[in-house]
């Protein structure tokens, strides 16, 4: 059940997109802000989904395959979007984006956030599949499991890693780029997914832990959104 909802986004999310290029084109602000939306929601609401997976056996070769997969399938069907405020943030220092331009994408990334997080909780409340028992009930599931410090140097670290992959694996053939980018997600999940989530994406870490930054803002501010920022920035100051 939890395949079919994902997939069953992924396809939804495609026809969207579709549509858009086909009607929006002469409204560029407005394609750019729908296109961006509808690919970050793809990405959120699959992963509020992923997240209940995390404990179904075999573990954790479950969870990383699906990490893999899914990661895969979206680098395949979201050409073109970056779904992450931390990747809007390079056109917009080289120039290659307006500012107007970079805050409307930031803006529909964080919109498609909070649509994913509540479609996802109508769903969780039909209780279609197993892992939906119970889910609505967990409020803040923290997945800080080790102190602030560590949590942000971990996050600031595993965002400069992947943007520097991201940079050089710009010049790979792209059949191939995809599943390099998601073999390295996958493996900075596995590496740190138990202390942090390994999100290092603003928007998708509301759209996981809305209610964790309603009760530790700062803290969770300063790991989620400040740090993954500071990395991008790092590696745009370097290169």
């Amino acid at each position: 059940s939890s395949l079919l909802l994902m997939s069953g986004v992924v396809v939804t999310v495609g026809l969207c997109r579709r549509l858009a290029r086909r009607r929006l084109r002469s409204r560029p602000h407005l394609f750019a802000f729908l296109v961006e939306m509808f690919s970050t929601f793809q990405i959120c609401a699959c992963t509020n989904e992923l997240s209940l997976l995390g404990n179904v056996e075999p573990k954790p070769h479950t969870a990383l395959t699906l990490t893999y997969g899914f990661t895969v399938l979206h680098g395949l069907t979201l050409a073109g979007s970056t779904c992450n405020p931390c990747g809007t943030l390079q056109p917009m220092w080289g120039g290659g984006t307006s500012l107007r331009m970079g805050g409307l994408k930031v803006a529909a990334q964080f919109v498609a956030a909070v649509l994913a997080r509540v479609f996802m909780h109508f769903i969780w409340s039909l209780e279609m599949a197993e892992p939906h028992f119970g889910a609505l009930s967990q409020g803040c599931s923290s997945p800080m499991q080790t102190t602030e410090v560590q949590a942000f140097c971990i996050e600031l670290l595993f965002s400069v890693v992947f943007q520097l992959a991201v940079l050089r694996a710009e010049s790979v053939n792209p059949k191939y780029r995809v599943h390099l980018i998601a073999l390295l997600i996958t493996m900075l999940v596995y590496a740190g997914g138990n202390l942090t989530g390994a999100i290092f994406n603003p928007a998708l870490a509301f759209s996981l832990h809305a209610d964790c930054f309603y009760d530790k803002f700062l803290s969770y501010t300063l790991v989620y959104w400040i740090a993954p920022s500071l990395g991008k920035f790092l590696i745009l100051y370097v290169f």
